[in-house]
Protein backbone atom coordinates (compact mmCIF):
# COMPACT_ATOMS: atom_id res chain seq x y z
CA UNK A 1 0.00 0.00 0.00
CA UNK A 2 1.31 3.60 -0.72
CA UNK A 3 2.26 5.95 1.42
CA UNK A 4 -0.77 8.80 1.46
CA UNK A 5 0.35 12.44 2.25
CA UNK A 6 -1.42 15.97 2.38
CA UNK A 7 0.79 18.32 0.28
CA UNK A 8 1.00 22.08 1.43
CA UNK A 9 2.55 24.12 -1.66
CA UNK A 10 2.80 26.88 -3.90
CA UNK A 11 5.07 28.62 -6.11
CA UNK A 12 7.61 27.06 -8.31
CA UNK A 13 9.37 24.59 -5.94
CA UNK A 14 5.59 23.47 -4.58
CA UNK A 15 4.91 22.63 -7.96
CA UNK A 16 8.02 20.38 -8.84
CA UNK A 17 7.95 19.01 -5.79
CA UNK A 18 4.18 17.38 -5.96
CA UNK A 19 5.21 16.16 -9.46
CA UNK A 20 8.11 14.21 -7.62
CA UNK A 21 5.63 12.81 -4.69
CA UNK A 22 3.52 11.69 -7.73
CA UNK A 23 6.34 10.28 -9.55
CA UNK A 24 7.73 8.20 -6.49
CA UNK A 25 3.96 6.50 -6.23
CA UNK A 26 3.08 8.71 -3.35
CA UNK A 27 -1.03 9.10 -2.81
CA UNK A 28 -1.80 12.94 -2.70
CA UNK A 29 -4.51 12.81 -0.83
CA UNK A 30 -4.99 16.45 -0.35
CA UNK A 31 -3.21 19.21 -1.46
CA UNK A 32 -3.11 22.90 0.43
CA UNK A 33 -2.41 25.52 -1.73
CA UNK A 34 -3.31 29.74 -1.94
CA UNK A 35 -5.17 31.73 -4.04
CA UNK A 36 -3.11 33.67 -5.90
CA UNK A 37 -3.32 37.70 -4.59
CA UNK A 38 -4.31 39.86 -7.39
CA UNK A 39 -2.07 42.60 -6.63
CA UNK A 40 0.39 40.41 -7.00
CA UNK A 41 2.82 39.64 -9.84
CA UNK A 42 2.44 36.39 -11.10
CA UNK A 43 5.44 34.74 -12.45
CA UNK A 44 5.70 31.55 -11.26
CA UNK A 45 4.04 27.77 -11.86
CA UNK A 46 0.42 27.41 -10.42
CA UNK A 47 0.18 24.36 -7.80
CA UNK A 48 -3.53 24.66 -8.10
CA UNK A 49 -3.59 23.66 -12.31
CA UNK A 50 -0.68 21.07 -11.37
CA UNK A 51 -3.09 19.41 -8.77
CA UNK A 52 -6.06 19.88 -11.21
CA UNK A 53 -3.92 18.28 -13.97
CA UNK A 54 -3.74 14.91 -11.77
CA UNK A 55 -7.23 14.84 -10.86
CA UNK A 56 -6.17 15.59 -7.26
CA UNK A 57 -8.53 17.42 -4.71
CA UNK A 58 -7.41 20.67 -3.67
CA UNK A 59 -8.15 23.49 -1.30
CA UNK A 60 -7.47 27.35 -0.66
CA UNK A 61 -7.80 28.14 2.88
CA UNK A 62 -6.94 31.32 4.07
CA UNK A 63 -6.35 30.27 7.68
CA UNK A 64 -4.15 27.53 8.30
CA UNK A 65 -5.44 27.36 11.72
CA UNK A 66 -9.21 26.96 11.06
CA UNK A 67 -10.80 24.01 12.08
CA UNK A 68 -12.12 23.43 8.89
CA UNK A 69 -8.47 22.96 7.53
CA UNK A 70 -7.77 20.46 10.40
CA UNK A 71 -10.74 18.66 9.85
CA UNK A 72 -10.11 18.67 5.86
CA UNK A 73 -6.31 16.70 6.71
CA UNK A 74 -7.78 14.81 9.37
CA UNK A 75 -10.40 13.33 6.57
CA UNK A 76 -7.47 12.95 4.49
CA UNK A 77 -5.69 10.40 6.72
CA UNK A 78 -2.33 11.01 6.00
CA UNK A 79 0.95 9.08 6.97
CA UNK A 80 3.18 12.06 6.35
CA UNK A 81 2.39 15.88 5.64
CA UNK A 82 4.53 17.59 3.11
CA UNK A 83 5.46 21.88 2.51
CA UNK A 84 6.57 22.96 0.06
CA UNK A 85 7.18 27.04 -0.13
CA UNK A 86 3.60 27.38 1.47
CA UNK A 87 3.83 30.59 3.13
CA UNK A 88 2.12 30.16 6.29
CA UNK A 89 3.42 28.27 9.16
CA UNK A 90 1.53 25.34 9.76
CA UNK A 91 0.49 24.87 13.45
CA UNK A 92 1.48 22.47 15.67
CA UNK A 93 -1.20 20.50 15.92
CA UNK A 94 -1.47 19.73 11.95
CA UNK A 95 1.63 18.26 11.97
CA UNK A 96 0.74 15.89 14.58
CA UNK A 97 -2.00 14.36 11.86
CA UNK A 98 0.88 12.47 9.76
CA UNK A 99 1.98 9.37 12.73
CA UNK A 100 5.01 9.07 9.74
CA UNK A 101 6.36 12.60 10.30
CA UNK A 102 5.80 16.34 8.63
CA UNK A 103 8.37 17.27 6.42
CA UNK A 104 9.18 20.86 4.73
CA UNK A 105 11.18 22.07 2.27
CA UNK A 106 13.38 25.13 2.58
CA UNK A 107 15.47 27.08 0.03
CA UNK A 108 18.73 27.32 1.93
CA UNK A 109 21.22 25.51 3.26
CA UNK A 110 20.10 25.32 7.08
CA UNK A 111 20.79 26.41 9.74
CA UNK A 112 21.73 29.28 7.53
CA UNK A 113 18.83 31.95 6.17
CA UNK A 114 15.91 30.29 8.03
CA UNK A 115 13.03 32.45 7.34
CA UNK A 116 11.50 34.54 4.60
CA UNK A 117 12.84 34.87 1.06
CA UNK A 118 15.88 32.98 1.73
CA UNK A 119 17.16 33.18 -2.05
CA UNK A 120 16.89 37.06 -2.22
CA UNK A 121 18.74 37.59 1.32
CA UNK A 122 21.26 35.27 0.09
CA UNK A 123 22.14 37.15 -2.65
CA UNK A 124 21.81 40.39 -1.17
CA UNK A 125 24.63 39.63 1.41
CA UNK A 126 26.80 38.65 -0.81
CA UNK A 127 27.08 34.93 -0.88
CA UNK A 128 28.19 32.30 -3.02
CA UNK A 129 26.45 29.44 -2.10
CA UNK A 130 22.94 28.37 -1.02
CA UNK A 131 20.39 25.08 -1.68
CA UNK A 132 17.91 23.45 -0.53
CA UNK A 133 17.10 21.33 3.06
CA UNK A 134 14.40 18.70 3.20
CA UNK A 135 13.80 19.18 7.27
CA UNK A 136 11.11 18.00 9.75
CA UNK A 137 8.55 20.50 10.86
CA UNK A 138 8.12 22.18 14.49
CA UNK A 139 6.43 24.42 16.36
CA UNK A 140 9.75 27.01 15.45
CA UNK A 141 10.73 28.06 11.83
CA UNK A 142 12.78 25.92 10.11
CA UNK A 143 14.60 24.49 13.19
CA UNK A 144 13.60 21.32 12.66
CA UNK A 145 16.28 17.96 12.12
CA UNK A 146 17.91 17.86 8.78
CA UNK A 147 16.89 15.22 6.39
CA UNK A 148 18.86 15.75 3.03
CA UNK A 149 20.23 19.00 1.52
CA UNK A 150 21.67 19.78 -2.02
CA UNK A 151 24.29 23.18 -2.57
CA UNK A 152 24.14 25.42 -5.53
CA UNK A 153 26.46 28.24 -6.30
CA UNK A 154 25.57 32.01 -6.57
CA UNK A 155 27.96 33.23 -9.04
CA UNK A 156 28.70 37.11 -9.21
CA UNK A 157 26.51 38.28 -11.47
CA UNK A 158 23.55 36.11 -10.81
CA UNK A 159 19.96 37.77 -9.87
CA UNK A 160 18.20 36.22 -7.15
CA UNK A 161 15.74 34.33 -9.82
CA UNK A 162 18.37 32.57 -11.18
CA UNK A 163 19.00 31.45 -8.04
CA UNK A 164 15.71 30.54 -7.36
CA UNK A 165 15.54 28.44 -10.64
CA UNK A 166 18.64 26.76 -8.98
CA UNK A 167 17.34 26.51 -5.69
CA UNK A 168 14.07 24.78 -7.28
CA UNK A 169 16.31 21.99 -9.48
CA UNK A 170 17.66 21.43 -6.00
CA UNK A 171 14.73 20.96 -4.11
CA UNK A 172 13.54 18.77 -7.04
CA UNK A 173 16.85 16.56 -6.74
CA UNK A 174 17.06 16.44 -2.87
CA UNK A 175 12.98 15.41 -2.32
CA UNK A 176 13.68 12.69 -5.37
CA UNK A 177 16.94 11.29 -3.49
CA UNK A 178 16.20 10.99 0.02
CA UNK A 179 12.26 10.39 -0.42
CA UNK A 180 12.70 6.56 -0.96
CA UNK A 181 14.54 6.30 2.33
CA UNK A 182 11.95 8.65 3.77
CA UNK A 183 9.06 6.57 2.94
CA UNK A 184 10.92 3.08 4.26
CA UNK A 185 11.80 5.12 7.44
CA UNK A 186 15.22 5.05 7.01
CA UNK A 187 15.72 8.36 5.94
CA UNK A 188 18.71 10.24 8.68
CA UNK A 189 17.73 12.96 10.95
CA UNK A 190 20.89 15.31 11.02
CA UNK A 191 20.99 18.44 13.82
CA UNK A 192 20.02 21.70 12.89
CA UNK A 193 22.10 23.83 14.91
CA UNK A 194 20.23 27.01 14.99
CA UNK A 195 23.12 28.94 17.09
CA UNK A 196 24.99 28.31 13.79
CA UNK A 197 22.89 30.00 11.36
CA UNK A 198 20.71 32.64 10.90
CA UNK A 199 17.15 34.30 10.84
CA UNK A 200 15.81 36.29 8.05
CA UNK A 201 12.49 38.30 7.69
CA UNK A 202 10.47 39.46 4.96
CA UNK A 203 10.92 41.72 2.65
CA UNK A 204 9.27 44.65 1.07
CA UNK A 205 8.80 46.90 -1.94
CA UNK A 206 10.78 49.70 0.08
CA UNK A 207 13.68 47.51 0.88
CA UNK A 208 14.74 47.66 -2.93
CA UNK A 209 15.19 51.77 -2.19
CA UNK A 210 18.80 52.29 -3.52
CA UNK A 211 21.39 54.13 -1.37
CA UNK A 212 23.96 54.83 -3.61
CA UNK A 213 25.53 56.55 -0.72
CA UNK A 214 27.16 52.70 0.06
CA UNK A 215 29.83 50.84 -2.04
CA UNK A 216 29.34 49.84 -5.72
CA UNK A 217 29.16 45.97 -4.81
CA UNK A 218 26.40 46.53 -1.89
CA UNK A 219 24.31 48.19 -4.46
CA UNK A 220 24.77 45.61 -7.25
CA UNK A 221 23.88 43.12 -4.99
CA UNK A 222 20.68 45.05 -4.14
CA UNK A 223 20.09 45.03 -7.64
CA UNK A 224 20.76 40.89 -7.96
CA UNK A 225 18.68 40.44 -4.97
CA UNK A 226 15.27 42.20 -5.98
CA UNK A 227 15.77 42.25 -9.50
CA UNK A 228 12.35 41.93 -11.83
CA UNK A 229 10.53 39.55 -11.92
CA UNK A 230 10.35 40.54 -8.20
CA UNK A 231 9.93 44.51 -7.62
CA UNK A 232 12.78 46.06 -8.40
CA UNK A 233 15.62 48.23 -6.83
CA UNK A 234 14.74 51.84 -7.06
CA UNK A 235 15.94 55.34 -6.91
CA UNK A 236 14.02 58.75 -7.39
CA UNK A 237 15.06 61.85 -9.29
CA UNK A 238 13.24 64.89 -9.90
CA UNK A 239 10.11 63.31 -8.13
CA UNK A 240 10.30 60.45 -10.94
CA UNK A 241 10.64 56.83 -10.03
CA UNK A 242 13.51 55.02 -11.50
CA UNK A 243 14.22 50.91 -11.39
CA UNK A 244 16.81 49.54 -11.76
CA UNK A 245 16.22 46.46 -13.26
CA UNK A 246 19.46 44.60 -14.73
CA UNK A 247 23.43 46.25 -14.37
CA UNK A 248 26.85 45.11 -14.37
CA UNK A 249 29.47 46.66 -11.89
CA UNK A 250 31.49 48.92 -14.38
CA UNK A 251 35.09 48.41 -15.11
CA UNK A 252 37.48 50.89 -13.64
CA UNK A 253 38.06 52.29 -17.09
CA UNK A 254 34.74 51.79 -18.67
CA UNK A 255 33.77 55.59 -18.09
CA UNK A 256 34.80 58.69 -16.07
CA UNK A 257 32.52 58.42 -13.47
CA UNK A 258 34.79 58.98 -10.19
CA UNK A 259 33.81 62.61 -10.43
CA UNK A 260 30.33 62.64 -10.62
CA UNK A 261 28.37 62.88 -7.60
CA UNK A 262 26.29 59.41 -6.37
CA UNK A 263 23.41 58.75 -7.82
CA UNK A 264 22.31 58.22 -11.53
CA UNK A 265 23.83 59.74 -14.28
CA UNK A 266 23.95 59.98 -18.11
CA UNK A 267 27.97 59.51 -19.17
CA UNK A 268 29.05 59.24 -22.71
CA UNK A 269 25.68 58.78 -23.66
CA UNK A 270 25.08 55.89 -20.87
CA UNK A 271 23.82 55.25 -17.68
CA UNK A 272 25.75 54.72 -15.08
CA UNK A 273 24.84 54.22 -11.06
CA UNK A 274 27.59 56.18 -8.99
CA UNK A 275 28.42 54.62 -5.82
CA UNK A 276 30.18 55.60 -2.97
CA UNK A 277 33.07 54.39 -3.19
CA UNK A 278 33.63 56.18 -6.33
CA UNK A 279 33.31 53.11 -8.21
CA UNK A 280 30.02 52.42 -10.96
CA UNK A 281 26.99 50.23 -12.14
CA UNK A 282 26.70 50.27 -15.66
CA UNK A 283 22.86 50.38 -15.77
CA UNK A 284 21.98 47.69 -18.32
CA UNK A 285 18.18 48.19 -18.17
CA UNK A 286 16.68 51.42 -16.77
CA UNK A 287 12.57 51.06 -15.91
CA UNK A 288 10.29 54.72 -15.09
CA UNK A 289 7.53 53.71 -13.07
CA UNK A 290 4.87 56.24 -14.23
CA UNK A 291 1.92 57.12 -12.19
CA UNK A 292 -1.48 57.17 -10.96
CA UNK A 293 -3.69 59.53 -9.82
CA UNK A 294 -6.15 57.21 -8.20
CA UNK A 295 -3.66 54.96 -6.70
CA UNK A 296 0.04 52.78 -6.74
CA UNK A 297 2.62 53.53 -9.23
CA UNK A 298 2.70 51.23 -12.34
CA UNK A 299 2.88 51.44 -16.16
CA UNK A 300 6.46 50.50 -15.92
CA UNK A 301 8.39 51.81 -19.36
CA UNK A 302 12.05 50.96 -20.60
CA UNK A 303 14.26 54.07 -21.26
CA UNK A 304 17.52 55.48 -22.68
CA UNK A 305 19.80 57.67 -21.28
CA UNK A 306 18.13 60.66 -23.08
CA UNK A 307 14.57 59.75 -22.06
CA UNK A 308 15.78 59.79 -18.63
CA UNK A 309 17.61 63.23 -19.22
CA UNK A 310 14.33 64.93 -20.42
CA UNK A 311 12.38 63.17 -17.42
CA UNK A 312 14.39 64.47 -15.02
CA UNK A 313 15.03 67.64 -16.40
CA UNK A 314 11.70 68.62 -17.37
CA UNK A 315 10.81 67.99 -13.63
CA UNK A 316 13.70 69.54 -11.95
CA UNK A 317 12.16 72.71 -14.16
CA UNK A 318 8.42 72.51 -12.94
Amino acid sequence: MNARAVVFAYHNVGARCLRVLLARGVDVALVVTHQDNPQERIWFESVAAVAADYGLPAITPADPHAPELAEAVRAAQPDFLFSFYYRHMLPADLLTLAPRGAFNLHGSLLPKYRGRVPTNWAVLNGETETGATLHEMTAKPDAGAIVAQTPVPILPDDTASQVFDKVTVAAEQTLWRVLPALLAGEAPRLPNDLAAGSYFGGRRPEDGRIDWSRPAQQVYNLVRAVAPPYPGAFTDVGGERFIVAAARLAHHNAANTTTLPPGLQVCDNALFGVCGDGRALAIRELRHVGRNASGPTHDERVIDAATFLRLTQSSSHS
